[in-house]
């Protein structure tokens, strides 16, 4: 099991950030590390990376401009993901942390580093795609 958090302030409205990150269906508008997003109902999209590659994600929790948690799965991993959001007048605080376990045993050493580095590029498109 690998357990990697992200926490940041993002300059920008509360409200504006939490829609930008629950609009699963513009993320290939704004995120460098997907081709495309597939919803397929309302507690389930697919996400697809640029070559390809299919992540499910199933919402387990909304709480409307607070968290947000999702299973996910994919043919290497399976986790939850939890996002908090917290007001800060002008800025929004975000604390996002993954739990993924491997599916492949050789794959276990590299899975932090994996996680920390697909967060950093997400929180780094979130503040372009805020601009």
């Amino acid at each position: 099991m690998a357990i990697s958090n992200i926490n940041t302030i993002i300059s920008n409205d509360f409200q504006k950030v939490w829609n930008i990150v629950l609009a699963v269906d513009k993320y290939n508008s704004w995120r460098s590390d997907l081709s495309k997003t597939e919803i397929i109902n309302d507690k389930q999209f697919i996400e697809y990376t640029k070559n390809g590659y299919a992540t499910t994600f199933t919402v387990t929790v909304v709480e409307p401009y607070k968290r947000w948690e999702f299973d996910m799965e994919n043919s290497n991993m399976k986790g939850h993901w939890i996002g908090v959001f917290i007001d800060k007048g002008n800025e929004t605080q975000i604390d996002f942390t993954e739990n993924v376990i491997p599916k492949k045993w050789f794959m276990k050493p590299f899975v932090k580093t994996y996680l920390k580095k697909q967060q950093k590029q997400f929180v780094l498109d979130l503040k372009k795609a805020l601009e």
